[in-house]
């Protein structure tokens, strides 16, 4: 099964030049979606991780079904003032804007290594942002997993020079 297949790509969204990764087709089809999960677990054997933190919002998909799957805790990476309790946040840029994560300081134990999880891996921005707020939280980041990296865009390396070891299933 190739799993781009449930991955289309549409032009011109959110902005226009930005080519969107649609997940719905994939999270429609019960064997693409299962099959994606498989090899997200693969994948995540190259971290040594004691929990996983989804991104909003397409990262609590992946990241909450991967968690549920191997057995391991999971924590929420969410947008500004959607958490109740006392959170940590952490500002950066997009290719189409600017943003904010906030993690609830309760979120995860003393001592957690966390596995940054989210759909698609574009120009790094956002699991840098996710790195630097586990990092201001206390917590040890084991790298990050995406279910595709969209290839031209370098964010693999940008990941890797800020020191964010990650994997990506899925090239396009």
């Amino acid at each position: 099964m190739n799993l781009l297949d449930y991955l289309p790509g549409v032009p011109n969204f959110p902005k226009p030049g930005i080519l969107f990764r649609d997940i719905s087709p994939l999270l429609a089809n019960p064997a693409a979606f299962k099959a994606a999960i498989l090899q997200l677990e693969v994948a995540s054997k190259a971290f040594k991780h004691t929990h996983i933190l989804g991104i909003e919002s397409r990262g609590f998909i992946f990241g909450a079904t991967l968690a549920h799957h191997i057995g391991t805790g999971f924590a929420l990476a969410r947008k500004p003032n959607k958490l109740p309790l006392a959170s940590h946040r952490e500002s950066y840029g997009l290719e189409y804007g600017s943003d904010s994560l906030e993690l609830q300081q309760s979120s995860l134990p003393k001592g957690a290594r966390v596995l940054i999880v989210d759909d698609v891996l574009a120009t790094g921005g956002t699991i840098i942002a996710a790195s630097q707020l586990l990092k201001k939280a206390g917590f040890e980041v084991a790298g990050a997993l995406t279910l595709l990296e969209i290839s031209g865009l370098q964010g693999a390396d940008t990941l890797t020079e800020r020191g964010v070891a990650n994997k990506a299933v899925l090239t396009a």
